[in-house]
């Protein structure tokens, strides 16, 4: 497993911290878009769709240091838009691992490969390169020939300027498990820095709304997909804590915490997840005490919400519940071989 144990000790510490202080609403991982202009078009997305008023826009990066620090995250992820777009990206990079955040910047890696000179490696800092399966399957998701070899070409180039790399997927409905356990096999011999997978889930504006997963649908689908990891019979190198992947499995009934992993864009702070388009708040404060939070997740018996398994509502719960005595040899496994 790839969680570096400096960034699982510090979250670890900030989750005690904010218990020890009565904190019921805390965010773990801060979604940071400093712009939803992309130069991709992919079927699973719809942050293009906006108006080109607000693709135009960018945050500056004193706007993102700012929203950092009022919300408090350790955990910084940058998506978009494509990240590398922005003409300030490396200065708001280099601020936040000035703060001691541990950054993920999101991307397509069509332009990395080029942008890799303004960055320097840290162990705060990881590209995270948006790879969905293998050539022929990845290439029709993002609806462009030649983005697979190019972003592979670009993981390596990362990593052997020193780069730590994660990759992240999104499953959709009608995956075949056989072809992400080759997938999963293929990252393996890219020696990066962990995988993320998360279910896909409805997003209103995305262009294809017929390939998101019912939730029984995702739990059988992961069953099979992670049944070789889970008898040990692959060690896929996942940047993901165990306990949300058994979530994904069906063996843990959790509840999402919209609360923990929270978006800020050049449209303010979404209310409450960047799934729903409910609107923003202009402050996190404001988010945090206005939210009636007990309106979302999957008891809620919000429809919205009924089959919602992605990884920015439950994977905090997971961080959180990793905190529990019972849980922290099967969460330390993501650390070292338990």
């Amino acid at each position: 497993m790839a969680v570096q144990l400096k960034q699982a000790l510090k979250v670890g510490a900030y989750i005690i911290k904010q218990r020890l202080q009565g904190r019921q609403y805390f965010p773990i991982v801060l979604m940071l878009e400093p712009l939803f202009r992309c130069n991709l078009a992919c079927s699973g997305c719809g942050k293009i769709q906006h108006s080109p008023e607000v693709l135009s826009r960018n945050l500056t990066p004193s706007e993102c240091f700012a929203a950092v620090e009022e919300c408090g995250a350790p955990v910084v992820s940058i998506p978009g838009g494509e990240p590398l777009l922005h003409p300030q990206i490396d200065k708001i990079v280099e601020g936040l691992i000035k703060r001691k955040k541990f950054v993920y910047l999101c991307t397509n890696a069509l332009l990395l490969e080029k942008s890799l000179d303004k960055f320097k490696p840290s162990p705060y800092f990881a590209f995270s390169v948006h790879l969905d399966g293998l050539e022929e399957h990845h290439d029709k998701c993002v609806d462009r020939k030649g983005v697979f070899q190019k972003a592979v070409s670009a993981i390596k180039k990362a990593k052997a300027k020193g780069f730590r790399v994660t990759t992240n997927t999104t499953i959709f409905e009608g995956a075949d498990p056989h072809e992400v356990q080759k997938f999963l096999d293929f990252l393996d011999t890219l020696n990066t820095d962990g995988t993320m997978i998360s279910p896909g889930y409805s997003y209103e504006w995305a262009p294809d709304q017929q390939h998101f997963l019912k939730r029984e649908q995702t739990k059988a689908l992961f069953q099979e997909i992670l049944m070789p990891w889970k008898l040990g019979q692959k060690n896929w190198n996942f940047n993901h804590n165990p306990l949300f992947l058994d979530f994904l499995m069906g063996e843990k009934d959790y509840e999402c915490t919209p609360w923990g992993s929270p978006s800020y864009s050049v449209l303010g702070w979404q209310k409450p997840c960047y799934l729903l388009n409910e609107g923003h708040y202009e402050t996190f404060k404001e988010l945090i005490e206005n939210t009636q939070w007990e309106d979302y997740g999957h008891k809620s018996n919000n429809p919205q919400c009924k089959d919602c398994m992605v990884h920015c509502g439950y994977e905090p719960t997971a961080a959180a519940d990793a905190m529990n005595f019972v849980n922290m040899k099967r969460a330390l496994s993501s650390i070292i071989n338990i």
